[in-house]
């Protein structure tokens, strides 16, 4: 009777190694993962933080015919090298907005050029040792110094890294997405209604359900392409505005919807369809009174989830053209529109250094709207969630 019992307690201590190991595989993956998303966050927070902080020159800017025609004769030719070409085109812009500079020579506080903001943050300018050693003459006189960057939130994309900004990036996301949630939500939401509270089961209402399951897992760049075929091509959208690359978005996200939106009408108990109709209430009245209120906490959490995702998506708008140089903000959804994901996109192919930084700003400010779409689906579950 000895011999079995030994092998029985074998078999549990390698049982018991086994989970140990098991155990400790999956903790170590968990750290693995928990040490990735660390780094991630560190270096773009350290590539990124630099941005909000722009170099800003102090200098006395002379206002009169040949300064507005010429603007660089209008500063001083000692700190001429070190200011921002894009602020220096702005003279006739001051003039037109405030007719009595003509003649006056104001000192202000500028946008200084791109390697100068990089110099004071101690990276690669470019500068020679010459201008570095003026930069510095300039910085213990108080004329220079490093200011927060408002041209980030303000102005919209620019060739030079000084003067580009999000704005227009920003107000493009803000169509494209009202686009899509104004298509997707009312469809994709009585799709799902249909679906699961009033279509009968059999072979089309399956094979609707299996297409339905397939396309959430269709790569996004598809999308781009049937966005490009039906939107541009067939019906005349106007190319790279929001409203192309909204109605692309909103047939990538009614899947999503569609999906989560059955998930939430499921998991009303049957008593309360069987409760309705038993006060004489027709289907309709049944699904409109009480289960789809019932059930929109759910919804409302899917449907953001799914605004989050395409917020994110850059594939499919590369094909409906919202990779334009946008320098001003669109005012209307036909106009030409840009969104975060493809301004970061652009910004990270340019060759100045100075857009490094910019790209990891922008990663920074789309990474705190997606983190604070998710952490207000995760609110309005916990907080309008229902156990039955």
């Amino acid at each position: 009777m000895a011999a079995p019992n030994l092998q029985a307690e074998k078999r549990i201590r390698q049982r018991y190694r086994r989970e140990r190991r098991f155990k400790a595989l999956c903790v170590g993956a968990i750290l693995l993962s928990v040490l990735f998303l660390v780094f991630f966050f560190t270096d773009i927070i350290q590539r990124g933080y630099t941005a909000f902080y722009q170099a800003q020159i102090q200098v006395d800017v002379t206002y009169t015919e040949r300064t507005v025609n010429l603007p660089p004769a209008a500063v001083d030719s000692e700190v001429r090298p070190f200011v921002s070409r894009g602020w220096l085109r702005q003279l006739p812009d001051h003039v037109e907005q405030d007719p009595g500079l003509m003649g006056q020579t104001v000192t202000r506080w500028v946008t200084a050029d791109a390697p100068v903001g990089q110099y004071l943050k101690g990276k690669h300018s470019g500068l020679t040792e010459e201008q570095k050693a003026t930069v510095d003459r300039l910085r213990e006189a108080g004329r220079i110094e490093l200011a927060f960057n408002s041209h980030f939130f303000t102005r919209g994309d620019s060739k030079m890294a000084e003067m580009a900004g999000i704005k227009s990036a920003v107000v493009g996301t803000i169509l494209t997405l009202a686009v899509t949630m104004a298509v997707a939500f009312p469809i994709g939401v009585m799709s799902a209604v249909y679906l699961e509270e009033f279509a009968t089961d059999n072979r089309f209402t399956r094979f609707i359900e299996v297409n339905i399951n397939n396309l959430a897992a269709v790569p996004s760049i598809l999308y781009g392409l049937l966005g490009l075929a039906i939107f541009i091509n067939f019906m005349g959208v106007p190319r790279s505005s929001a409203l192309a690359g909204g109605l692309t978005l909103a047939l990538m996200t009614l899947p999503i919807i569609i999906i989560t939106t059955r998930a939430a009408l499921r998991a009303v108990p049957d008593s309360i369809r069987e409760g309705a109709f038993g006060v004489g209430a027709s289907r309709l009245q049944m699904v409109s009174h009480h289960v789809l209120p019932l059930s929109l906490p759910g919804i409302l959490t899917g449907s953001i989830i799914g605004l989050a995702q395409a917020m994110g998506e850059t594939a499919p708008l590369l094909l409906v053209g919202m990779m334009a140089f946008i320098p001003a903000a669109p005012e209307g959804v036909t106009d030409a529109a840009t969104v975060l994901p493809a301004q970061v996109y652009t910004w990270a192919s340019m060759p100045q250094r100075a857009f490094d930084e910019l790209t990891a700003a922008g990663i920074l400010v789309l990474l705190a709207v997606l983190l604070t779409l998710n952490a207000t689906a995760v609110l309005l579950r916990k907080r309008f969630e229902r156990r039955w």
